[in-house]
């Protein structure tokens, strides 16, 4: 049972990110989500938009956290560790997921504002030119999130497996 409930917290968390993410996000730059992403429900509200974004794309990678906390700190003769014992770990990964898109997204943002960096494409053709500093900035965001989960993730879980005591033979 706690193998699943570690699945679950770890979903629940990711969900939860990904909306509170997207809610900032999408008010920043709602083109982010209208444009760059598939139509999935006729939504336009940034709100709206965020809540759907927020589920659809971030409950898989939850899950895959999930699966990988799970097996690490719960699998093998090593003492097991309770879902309780996980969700400071989560919170501070989560943490710095948000650091990092933070600090991503702002320098994002800075660098297509000095034309560093530029939207380039189709949606440069497609999304206004006085919007691509704060899509630029939501694209770094997302991608810095994105990245700092999977590799705090993979931390996570080698982390957890080595705070597991050997279990004494018998």
């Amino acid at each position: 049972m706690e193998f699943f409930k570690i699945v679950l917290i770890c979903i629940a968390a990711s969900i939860t990110y990904g909306i509170i993410h997207d809610q900032v996000t999408a008010h920043i730059c709602v083109e982010y989500f209208s444009v760059a992403h598939p139509r999935v429900l006729p939504f336009t509200s940034p709100t709206l938009l965020a809540f759907q974004w927020g589920v659809l794309a971030t409950w898989w990678v939850g899950a895959g956290l999930g699966l990988g906390l799970a097996a690490s700190a719960r699998m093998g003769s090593r003492t097991p560790l309770a879902a309780r014992d996980l969700r400071t770990p989560i919170a501070k990964l989560l943490f710095c997921m948000a650091l990092a898109a933070l600090l991503s997204g702002l320098l994002g943002f800075c660098l297509a504002k000095t034309h560093v960096i530029a939207l380039s494409g189709w949606l440069a053709l497609v999304i206004p030119p006085s919007k691509h500093p704060a899509f630029l900035a939501d694209w770094w965001a997302h991608s810095a999130a994105y990245l700092a989960g999977i590799v705090g993730g993979m931390f996570l879980c080698i982390l957890a497996y080595r705070s597991r005591r050997c279990a004494q033979p018998l």
